[in-house]
């Protein structure tokens, strides 16, 4: 055995790794916890922010760095000055409350305007006050806790009417209705039973006490269903506690199935509590949008012509490969089929929201449709279910439809990837039923959100970009700026370090296919050092890893985790929304390939553009992110070294029916075995962690016991953090989780120590 000969170059290569690996302190950690949204979104100025409508003027917060105001607007008449006197309420309130306050700093925490009263109510100081503007009175409202001011009162599971009268609730598996002045409250329904009761609210993965219906707009009947679930299977969770634990048990169906929930649905006519059922079979529980039966707190897919007497609805089949648009009567309950849409994947009405209407007085249908392969609107006769004419039509698709002029036959819509740059750009647009006379109404570059005034006359457009931020503008109607209404100035942070995220435009795995990121670098970067990266991912296919494509100063905590040493990438893979049909379905039955092949491809991009060492990848992510990261480490080991993975569906047969048989495709007609994490365990050979809240009734544990029990077969070793009284989301144990997985990541990726149990605010404030 011959002896290692230790020569001056080693040993000056050792001393020059180990004063490479410097380990991390509480200094460093502070340092990165400054990148936090508590401590950098105070140092935003928006600009302009709260514009509230009152006819065709209104009231919006005003923000400079050198302080705020609410000011009024009519733009009829080009006018613009202070809501109230701020002065004079700055003295009042000092009075009352013997602080002393500046006009320009009142604290105001949530404010509301009664233009018939002339009053403000508003929270200051978790206290409710009022003021009469025109007097210049100060009293405290003892008629509103401060903290119902502020909007946290508990959500009522009742369900008001258009006209604000009545309410409807769920009682003993029936629906009831109150009226809100006498309080009386009367019997609707008598038939419902345990899992076969009235506008029950329960999806699997959500579930609430609401009840679930559609008023028609005269409030007089309504449109719900009774859910059967009795031949469904149960999901339980178990409790944490001293003593004897509480089983939790509900209805959700997974995959392959062979019952889900059906809805048999009714009319009720609520002033003579007279219930009729549809004469059509029982319907599966399903929508044309998202993996609920809802559009908001309301019944989707429904559309109530003016006077009551009928409404358009639309059935899914369980695959959602079948959009059936029908009319029934309601008050016979007859139906008639108009027609129907067929896909070969899955269909959705829309981008994030629901895009097709009734039109009643022309007797015709606005129908969103993705068949020429961008989603687009259609006009078709609602007597005999053909189409009149494509509306909108190009290599672009509409996003949200905001407004139906009838009169004038005007759509109005946001659109993307019709103008040049950043196709997850959002724009306004207008056109006529006819397709003619196409107009983008908010030309400048950026992500828009706009409001309109009641009379749409007006429109309030705010647009910024992940890296610009964002400028509110007043427009009339035709989209011509009336005038600037604030710019969000971000100076203050500049001079604490702050830098936007790099915007980066990237080629897909296919090698043609266009893909889009941010790119978070250290604020204080060395010369000639390349950089561990963490790959943030969240797969979709409803939504990527960017999110919202306008600015924010605090994106989570990508830019405190760049501050301890790291890039971090945000790579928008393919099969993800707001682009093509067919970019939407790269992936379709086969989730399990969670964009991985792009993240890859997109980070050895990267890294001839940034100092990235590629030896160094490491990636993190929460519910389908953490299915892909564990995806990740199992199945590309030897380029993904270390990973975060939380709260993961690991094998969708595990997971809520809707999710899987809405991408995969039905359990027989997909290879949801060949999908599921467990089975890739044994290739594991970097680093993982694994967490999980004991209470997910989104996600449920067994998810990820399914890889731990893979893991402990093959050996293996991991790192396990179980929450035992969290659901989907860790609550409360969000700053412990974000402090946890930073040091993992400064461990394992960088090969330093961290300081001990660092304290990240809030992680030291769950309630014993």
């Amino acid at each position: 055995m011959k002896k290692p000969i230790l020569t001056i170059a080693t040993i000056l290569t050792v001393f020059t790794l180990k004063a490479q690996n410097k380990p991390l302190t509480e200094q460093d950690y502070a340092r990165a916890e400054q990148f936090l949204g508590y401590n950098i979104e105070p140092l935003v100025t928006e600009g302009a922010s709260r514009p509230v409508w009152v006819g065709e003027q209104f009231w919006y917060l005003s923000k400079t760095n050198n302080g705020s105001q609410f000011l009024w607007v009519d733009p009829v008449k080009k006018t613009k000055k202070p809501l109230f006197d701020h002065q004079q309420l700055a003295v009042a309130l000092s009075k009352a409350t013997g602080k002393t306050y500046q006009a320009s700093k009142l604290p105001f925490q949530s404010l509301a305007y009664d233009t018939d009263a002339a009053t403000i109510k508003f929270v200051a100081e978790e206290q409710s006050w009022v003021y009469n503007i025109n007097n210049n009175a100060l009293t405290e409202n003892k008629a509103n806790s401060a903290a119902q001011m502020r909007g946290r009162m508990v959500a009522t599971p009742e369900t008001i009417s258009p006209d604000g009268k009545k309410a409807v609730f769920i009682k003993d598996w029936n629906l009831w209705v109150k009226d809100i002045a006498s309080k009386k409250e009367t019997q609707l329904t008598f038939d419902g039973v345990k899992d076969y009761g009235y506008a029950t609210d329960n999806a699997g993965w959500k579930t609430s006490d609401r009840a679930i219906v559609k008023w028609s707009l005269d409030s007089k009947k309504l449109v719900t269903y009774q859910q059967d679930q009795r031949h469904l299977k149960d999901m339980y969770l178990v409790t944490t506690n001293v003593g004897s634990p509480t089983l939790k048990a509900w209805k959700y169906p997974l995959p392959g199935d062979k019952e889900i929930a059906k809805l048999r649905r009714v009319v009720i006519d609520v002033e003579n509590a007279k219930v009729v059922s549809l004469q059509i079979p029982l319907d599966e529980h399903r929508s044309s949008l998202s993996d609920d039966i809802t559009e908001g707190p309301q019944l989707a897919d429904v559309d109530w012509n003016a006077d009551g007497s009928e409404f358009a609805f639309l059935s899914t089949s369980r695959d959602h490969k079948i959009a059936k648009l029908q009319i029934a009567n309601a008050t016979t309950g007859a139906v008639r089929e108009v027609f129907t849409e067929t896909v070969k994947t899955h269909f959705e009405s829309g981008v994030n929201a629901i895009n097709w209407c009734y039109l009643p007085k022309t007797n015709e249908i606005l129908w969103y449709s993705e068949r020429d392969n961008w989603g687009h609107l259609y006009l078709y006769d609602a007597k005999t279910g053909k189409v009149k004419n494509q509306i909108t039509k190009g290599n672009w698709l509409v996003g949200r439809l905001l407004k139906v002029d009838e009169k004038n036959r005007l759509l109005y819509f946001t659109g993307y990837g019709r103008e040049q740059g950043n196709p997850y750009f959002s724009y306004l647009y207008k056109i006529g039923f006819d397709g003619k006379g196409l107009t983008l109404l908010t030309p400048d570059q950026g992500n828009h959100q706009v409001s309109f005034s009641p009379g749409f006359n007006y429109i309030i457009d705010t647009y910024s970009q992940p890296n610009v931020p964002g400028v509110t503008v007043l427009r009339d109607i035709k989209g011509k700026k009336i005038e600037e209404l604030g710019r969000t100035d971000i100076t203050r942070l500049q001079e604490k370090g702050w830098k936007a995220p790099d915007v980066v435009k990237l080629i897909a795995a296919d090698g043609k296919t266009d893909i889009y990121g941010l790119v978070f670098t250290p604020t204080k970067m060395e010369a000639g050092k390349k950089y561990p990266v963490v790959d943030y991912i969240y797969p979709g296919p409803q939504g990527g890893s960017v999110g919202s494509w306008s600015f924010s100063a605090a994106r989570a905590d990508h830019q405190a985790l760049a501050e301890l040493g790291f890039i971090v990438v945000l790579i928008e893979g393919t099969s993800n929304p707001m682009r093509s049909k067919s970019y939407h379905d790269m992936n379709y039955g086969n989730m399990g390939e969670n964009t991985l092949p792009d993240q890859i491809t997109a980070i050895k991009q990267l890294a001839e553009k940034y100092p990235i060492d590629l030896d160094k990848v490491g990636i993190w992510g929460h519910s389908g992110g953490g299915f892909a990261t564990a995806a990740a480490l199992f199945r590309y080991p030897d380029f993904f070294k270390v990973g975060v993975s939380q709260a993961g569906n690991h094998d969708n047969r595990n997971y809520e029916d809707d999710w899987g048989e809405r991408y995969n495709g039905l359990l027989e007609n997909s290879d949801y075995e060949a999908q599921a994490n467990q089975n890739y365990a044994k290739n594991l050979k970097g680093k993982l962690m694994l967490a999980h809240g004991m209470m997910d009734n989104n996600v449920p544990p067994y998810n990820v016991y399914l890889v731990i029990d893979a893991l402990n077969k093959a050996n293996k070793d991991y790192d396990l953090v179980l929450f035992p009284h969290s659901g989907h989301g860790f609550g409360a144990y969000n700053p412990y989780m974000m402090r946890r997985r930073w040091d993992y990541f400064v461990k394992h990726l960088q090969g330093v120590a961290t300081p001990k149990e660092y304290n990240l605010r809030g992680a030291n404030q769950v309630q014993k």
